[in-house]
């Protein structure tokens, strides 16, 4: 048999496994379709549409083109725009929770990454920072309407000490109601954040570490210099999607006002905004344009996050690229 011969039978009983890969995939991307793209693209579509309960009457569908868009942009008797106040309030909701979120998180993820300090019993204080992200929203959010309702344990304890003569309504100040909302997003998502921030410094090449304590650096260059760089795309990830959950809120503040956004709606979000159309006059149509500008936000806030920190991270990677391709020219 000539060599042509058996390299050719060789390649016939060859099994070809690139298939495979694609079988492996195939349920993901069909539940993606049926479960998430399919009701994406309807949800487009219906906004377009005028489609609502009146009563026991059903109202629709049809065809207004981009009246929803426009009603919701238009001001109210009190001159203002409830979708943009709205968006406003869930901004900053998140804001308040993601700042000490994040800070605390890279302060313990350096902290029990540290090969100098080399803290024991690692796999226990994973457990315990991310308990708190095993609770339901739901039920932290009625455990802290519990404790600080004007007959709840914290107002017991402050009239009981002297520090307050009456209880406090802890849910008629703006401050106060945002400051709580804020407390049980970072109770619940800091743990989280800290382990995935921990993984990525574990990535890092511990050469480096070494390296620059050899040169002299102390602990604050090392973070600035060479964790912080090299976690930063870790970093953005963890923060983008924080964003995401962050504008999608809806739980805490909807369980701790009793879905009214108290006080005069200054903690009411825009997922809340959104299920008031769906659960009162199940307006679909001006749901549909609400998810629609919820979806465009947070497109467009995750693309200026990763546009400007990942710029950190790629830099060093394209200056030397263009540099040759300029050299070659």
């Amino acid at each position: 048999m000539s060599l042509d011969n058996r390299s050719l039978n060789g390649r016939r009983k060859s099994v070809s496994y690139a298939k495979w890969g694609y079988i492996f995939i195939l349920p993901f991307f069909l539940v993606y379709i049926v479960f998430t793209l399919v009701p994406q693209v309807l949800t487009i579509y219906n906004s377009f549409f005028t489609n609502y309960m009146d009563g026991l009457k059903h109202i629709g569908p049809e065809f207004v083109g981009l009246k929803n868009y426009v009603s919701l942009f238009t001001p109210n008797k009190q001159g203002s725009i409830l979708i943009l106040k709205y968006a406003a309030n869930t901004m900053i909701l998140w804001f308040l929770g993601a700042v000490p979120q994040f800070l605390i998180a890279l302060l313990l993820a350096v902290f029990f990454t540290s090969y100098r300090l080399n803290i024991k019993g690692q796999g226990f204080f994973k457990t315990v920072i991310y308990m708190p992200n095993l609770i339901m929203a739901s039920a932290f959010s009625m455990l802290f309407f519990t404790l600080f309702s004007k007959v709840g344990p914290v107002n017991q304890f402050l009239q009981q000490s002297g520090i307050m003569d009456k209880p406090l309504d802890f849910f008629a100040s703006k401050v106060t109601v945002r400051s709580l909302i804020a407390l049980m997003n970072f109770l619940m998502w800091f743990g989280n954040t800290t382990i995935v921030l921990m993984a990525g410094i574990m990535g890092i090449d511990q050469t480096l570490f070494e390296a620059a304590t050899i040169d002299g650096a102390n602990a604050v260059k090392v973070f600035f210099k060479v964790t912080l760089p090299l976690l930063m795309p870790i970093f953005v990830y963890c923060l983008i999607t924080a964003l995401i959950g962050g504008i999608q809120m809806f739980d805490v503040p909807q369980v701790l006002t009793n879905r009214l956004g108290m006080p005069n709606r200054t903690s009411f979000t825009l997922v809340m905004y959104l299920n008031n159309y769906l659960s009162t006059s199940k307006n679909y149509g001006m749901s549909g344009a609400i998810s629609v500008i919820i979806f465009i936000i947070t497109g467009i806030l995750g693309g200026i996050v990763y546009k400007f920190l990942s710029a950190q991270y790629k830099d060093p990677v394209e200056k030397p690229r263009r540099a040759r391709k300029g050299a070659r020219k």
